[in-house]
C-alpha cells in the first residue's frame, strides 16, 4: 500500500492510487455482485426523467431523507438551553450517541446528554429501574441543577409513563424531592425535531408555572418573554440579545444554548455554561407578553401562553429579512413602550444599501429550497425582497395551513408567481424536481450535496449547486455562529446568495479564450 508513516495521505487522495483501486475493482468483482457501471448509468439517467419523477411523486410507503430529525433532538437542544441543566433521555444509549454525534457534528462541540440504556429486559418489564438508577447516578457525577427527561422509541411503544416514574424516583429517595426534573414525551416516531423542541418547552413551562400562578399577574414585571424554538444559529440568540438591549427592553429568552455550545478553548472544560435560569422561566408569566420567533414550530407552547399564562401572545413572523424583522422590531416597541434607536435604524439602512447594490445580480435568479417550516418561511419571503424567485419550496414536516400562508406569501409578489410548495416530500422529491425544472440553487442544509453531485454528474449544464443555510452544516465549519435573523442576519444571507452567484458566474466564465470575455475583475 502506499500509505507509509513517512508519507500520510487523508482518504482522498489516497484512494486514487492505484492499489486502492485495485482492491476497490477486486471487491467489486468477488463479492458485490454488483450490476454493470453502464447499467447503474442507465438508470441514473432515468432517474432524471419527468417518467420518473412521477413515479416518484407517486410513492407513498417510503421516505427517503426526509430533511428533518427526531423529536428528542430538539428535546435534548431545548435542554441545553437551560442554566446548569442536564438533558436525559429514557431509551436506549445508541439513541443518545446518535443525539450528540448530530450536534456534535454541526456545533464542533462536545454535547452533554445522558441516557438510562433501557435494553432488552427493560423493554419487556418496564424502564423504570433504569430510571432510578439513571436519575441518582446523573446527578451523583455529573452535578447538574436540573434535570430535563425526554423520550425515545422504546419507552414509547411500551408505553412508560414519566411522571410516574420520577415521581417514585423521587419517593424512593434515588434524588431529593425538591430536585428540578421537567419531561416530555417526545416519541420519534410521529412529528419532529421541532415537535421536540416544542413539547420539551412545554414541559418546562407545566413543571415550573402550572401550578405556580397564584399571584401571577401579566405584566408585572414590565418584561417582554422571547421563545426561541429549535434554533442552531447561534447568532440568532446573540442578535436578540443586543437588539433588545439597543432598545433599552427589560426581556427574558427563554431557552439560550449560546454559550454551551460554543465555549472557548481556554483549558477549562464547561459542562454548563451560560442558559435561562430557573428564575426567569418561574418568573415568565408575569412578563407583558410572549413573542414566538418561530410561531409555526411552537403550537404547544402558544397553548400554554395563552391558557395558563393568560397572555396576548401577539404574532410575529421568524424575524428574518427586511419587512419581517421591521415588524418584529415594531411589535416589540408597541408591546414595550420603547422606542427603536437610531443604531438600529442605521443597521437598517446598511441593509437596505446593501439589497440595492446585489439586486442587479439575485433579479430573476431561481432558487429552490428546504428545511424548518419558520426557516423556509422566512427565507422565501426574504428572496421575494431580493427580486428573486422561489421554484421548488419543500418542509417535510410543516402542516396545511402553513403551505396555505405560505402560498398566500408568494402570490401577493410578482417573483413568487412560479413557485410549487412541497409539504410531506423529502430530498429525493427535491431531487427529481432539481432535475425536470432545473433551478440556479438550491438552498438547505448539507443533505443538499448529493443532489448537487448528482445533477453534476448528468453534466456541467445540469448542476444545481448547494448554498448551505439550514441545520445540520456537517460539512462546512463555523456556520453555525452566524446570524440569520435580524437585519445582521438578513446582511449574512444576501452576502451568501450573491457571492454564490457571483462565484457560479465567474466558473461559468473562466474558460480561456471562450467565455473569458466576461470574467470581469469588477462585479
Amino acid at each position: 500500500m502506499s500509505q507509509t508513516v513517512e508519507k500520510i495521505k487523508p482518504c482522498y487522495p489516497l484512494f486514487v492510487d492505484e492499489d486502492y483501486q485495485e482492491s476497490f475493482k477486486n471487491k467489486r468483482e468477488q463479492f458485490e455482485e454488483a450490476h454493470s457501471v453502464d447499467k447503474v448509468e442507465e438508470v441514473f439517467q432515468w432517474t432524471t426523467t419527468q417518467e420518473y419523477q412521477e413515479k416518484n411523486f407517486a410513492r407513498e410507503a417510503l421516505t427517503i431523507d426526509p430533511a428533518k430529525a427526531c423529536q428528542p433532538l430538539g428535546a435534548v437542544l431545548c435542554s441545553l438551553g437551560f442554566e446548569k441543566t442536564l438533558p436525559y433521555v429514557h431509551g436506549s444509549q445508541g439513541c443518545v450517541a446518535y443525539f450528540r454525534t448530530y450536534f456534535n457534528r454541526h456545533f464542533k462541540e462536545p454535547i452533554a446528554c445522558v441516557s438510562d440504556s433501557m435494553t432488552e429486559d427493560a423493554a419487556v418489564f418496564g424502564g423504570h429501574k433504569n430510571m432510578y438508577e439513571g436519575l441518582e447516578n446523573a446527578k451523583a457525577l455529573y452535578k447538574p441543577e436540573m434535570i430535563m427527561v425526554s423520550t425515545t422509541c422504546m419507552a414509547e411503544v411500551i408505553g412508560d409513563d414519566l411522571n410516574a416514574f420520577i415521581g417514585n424516583a423521587k419517593k424512593e429517595g434515588h434524588i431529593p424531592a425538591e430536585f428540578p426534573t421537567p419531561f416530555a414525551h417526545t416519541p420519534s416516531f410521529v412529528g419532529s425535531h421541532t415537535t421536540g423542541w416544542d413539547n420539551m418547552f412545554e414541559g418546562v413551562q407545566r413543571y415550573f408555572t402550572v401550578n405556580e400562578m397564584e399571584g401571577k399577574q401579566v405584566g408585572s414585571n414590565g418584561k417582554i418573554n422571547l421563545v426561541p424554538g429549535f434554533e442552531t444559529y447561534l447568532g440568532n440568540y446573540r442578535v436578540m440579545h443586543r437588539m433588545m438591549k439597543e432598545m433599552g427592553v427589560d426581556y427574558s429568552l427563554l431557552c439560550d444554548p449560546s454559550e454551551v455550545l460554543d465555549t472557548p478553548a481556554d483549558g477549562e472544560y464547561r459542562m454548563y455554561a451560560g442558559g435561562t435560569t430557573i428564575d426567569e422561566i418561574k418568573d415568565a408569566p408575569n412578563a407583558i407578553d410572549t413573542l414566538l420567533l418561530q410561531p409555526w414550530q411552537l403550537p404547544k407552547t402558544k397553548k400554554f401562553v395563552d391558557t395558563i399564562w393568560h397572555q396576548p401572545c401577539n404574532h410575529v413572523d421568524i424575524p428574518m429579512g427586511l419587512e419581517w424583522t421591521d415588524n418584529f422590531l415594531m411589535k416589540v416597541s408597541e408591546v414595550t413602550g420603547k422606542a427603536i434607536p437610531e443604531s438600529l435604524a442605521k443597521e437598517r439602512g446598511r441593509l437596505v444599501d446593501m439589497m440595492t447594490d446585489s439586486h442587479a445580480w439575485l433579479h430573476g435568479k431561481k432558487f429552490a429550497l428546504y428545511g424548518d417550516a419558520d426557516f423556509v418561511m422566512g427565507m422565501t419571503n426574504f428572496l421575494l425582497e431580493l427580486g428573486a424567485e422561489p421554484t421548488h419550496v419543500l418542509c417535510h414536516h410543516a402542516n396545511k395551513r402553513w403551505k396555505k400562508a405560505l402560498e398566500k406569501t408568494l402570490a401577493a409578489s410578482p417573483y413568487g408567481q412560479q413557485a410549487t410548495v412541497y409539504l410531506s416530500k423529502d430530498l429525493w422529491h427535491m431531487r427529481s424536481l432539481c432535475f425536470t425544472d432545473k433551478p440556479d440553487f438550491l438552498i438547505g442544509n448539507s443533505y443538499g450535496k448529493f443532489i448537487q453531485r448528482d445533477t453534476l454528474h448528468k453534466g456541467k449544464e445540469f448542476e444545481v449547486p448547494l448554498i448551505r443555510i439550514g441545520f445540520p452544516i456537517f460539512d462546512r465549519h463555523h456556520l453555525h455562529r452566524m446570524t440569520t435573523m435580524g437585519y445582521e442576519g438578513a446582511m449574512y444571507i444576501l452576502t451568501t446568495l450573491v457571492n454564490a452567484v457571483l462565484e457560479r458566474l465567474d466558473e461559468e466564465t473562466r474558460i480561456m479564450a471562450k467565455t473569458d470575455f466576461n470574467y470581469d475583475l469588477i462585479r
